[in-house]
């Protein structure tokens, strides 16, 4: 199904669809072309978990999250996770593994998200483009439980992967 292009810029497209429905009506829908992305779930050696402290321009907030980052140009997801865990965090890992993917927002977008776990890591310095505001904030598992119990942490792609590795991680 493809509609007509409104919008693109180097990372996304809104394009603008005509559904007909099954009574013979038509709709538009609006849909945001996303090529995809990446969120690592970083664990240091003694369990303890690497967040990001990122300002979110679309909030006019600053969430607590797992780093993460768009897929650009043929980069493999892995590849791509190993280099936004270095830029956002500073840390490199020896190992560095998938765990799922996912539809962050399928009513009105087709990004996929795909979830690595990293560990091994050693601690470096960070690589943040020039517009970014990113604070490393390192926390046990008990306080980033506590912070999705609590509302504290609210990111859609970091409750993901979080919750699933509570659940089925190792």
């Amino acid at each position: 199904m493809s509609g007509k292009v409104v919008y693109r810029d180097s990372r996304v497209a809104l394009e603008v669809l005509e559904l007909v429905g099954r009574d013979g009506s038509t709709k538009t829908k609006a849909v945001l072309r996303h090529p995809g992305a990446v969120v690592i779930l970083p664990l240091l050696d003694d369990g303890r978990v690497v967040l990001i402290e990122n300002r979110r321009v679309a909030l006019g907030a600053t969430l607590l999250e797992l780093p993460a980052g768009t897929l650009e140009g043929d980069e493999a997801p892995i590849d791509q996770a190993a280099r936004e865990l270095r830029e956002e965090t500073g840390y490199v890992a020896s190992a560095i593994e998938p765990l799922l993917s996912f539809y962050a927002s399928p009513g009105i977008c087709d990004e996929r998200m795909h979830g690595f776990v990293a560990r091994g890591l050693v601690a470096g310095t960070q690589e943040l483009d020039p517009t970014e505001e990113i604070a490393v904030a390192v926390r046990t598992w008990d306080e980033v439980m506590r912070a999705i119990r609590d509302g504290g942490l609210v990111d859609g792609k970091s409750l993901a992967l979080l919750l699933y590795w509570d659940r089925f991680g190792t």
